[in-house]
């Protein structure tokens, strides 16, 4: 079954009332920062509080069905904070690189990483492939990390690379499409999310998977990323539940079991 074959099948399940957990969950994981200055800690403690929350996360994830968990760990507009935060942030990547690398693949978690990698230290980036290289057979669940991760990049990089088959003589301007884009994508082999969520009450996709958030379901909750927990990952899913996902068609529609739903 092709890709857009299960796309397709996703949508006619969400249409006829599937209570199923979403495939795709893409988080923002906003609050680390302020988590911490409520209780008058160094921001550097909110963030490793936020480490322990990404393990509860994807502990859930992996145990109820859920195929891909994306979580946007460093955007392309963070290197703007502060160097000691960044030069903070890149050494917690590390460590935690270090630390649970071998914990997922036990779990037959497969880790992914999507973004621009090159700003990186060679460390880093030789660490992000070990690590990819070995989970990349592990099918319990697909751990995306956006990494250094822009939407606007993501369809930057894309077009460029599409322009360059045109330039070549192996596409033409006709060839393009939406299926064309969507293969040239960091997330190209990937199911498109069904579930968006952002912790710590702003209610914004900032860059976040701009082309692959077209008709996702959004939750926004006020929560602090530390303390967004199981049971606040599945009152989310408790509201994606209750939504009537149409994908363009009327609500008529989805009650006629005459309609071919596409």
């Amino acid at each position: 079954m092709s890709s857009d074959d299960c796309n397709n099948l996703d949508s006619t399940n969400a249409l006829t009332g599937t209570n199923k957990n979403p495939r795709h969950i893409a988080i923002i994981m906003d609050g680390n920062g302020r988590w911490a200055q409520k209780r008058f800690l160094p921001r550097a403690i909110g963030h490793q509080a936020g480490v322990k929350a990404v393990r509860k996360i994807v502990e859930y994830c992996a145990k109820h069905e859920v195929e891909v968990l994306t979580l946007f760990a460093f955007s392309s507009e963070n290197w703007r904070r502060p160097e000691e935060e960044v030069s903070l942030l890149m050494g917690l990547f590390m460590a935690t690189l270090q630390r649970e690398i071998n914990k997922l693949d036990r779990n037959n978690i497969r880790l992914r990483f999507i973004g621009d990698r090159a700003a990186f230290s060679e460390k880093l980036q030789a660490k992000m492939a070990e690590g990819e290289a070995q989970t990349k057979d592990n099918t319990a669940l697909t751990l995306v990390i956006a990494a250094n991760y822009g939407g606007r990049w993501d369809m930057c990089q894309a077009f460029r690379t599409v322009a360059k088959k045109i330039a070549a003589g192996e596409l033409n301007d006709q060839d393009i499409n939406e299926p064309l884009i969507n293969q040239h994508l960091s997330t190209a082999d990937l199911p498109e999310p069904d579930l968006f969520i952002r912790t710590g009450g702003e209610q914004r996709v900032s860059n976040f998977l701009l082309w692959q958030l077209a008709y996702t379901e959004l939750y926004f909750t006020a929560t602090l990323w530390p303390d967004f927990d199981q049971k606040s990952l599945e009152d989310a899913i408790a509201s994606f539940k209750s939504r009537q996902r149409r994908f363009g068609h009327t609500g008529e529609q989805l009650l006629d079991k005459s309609i071919t739903l596409k």
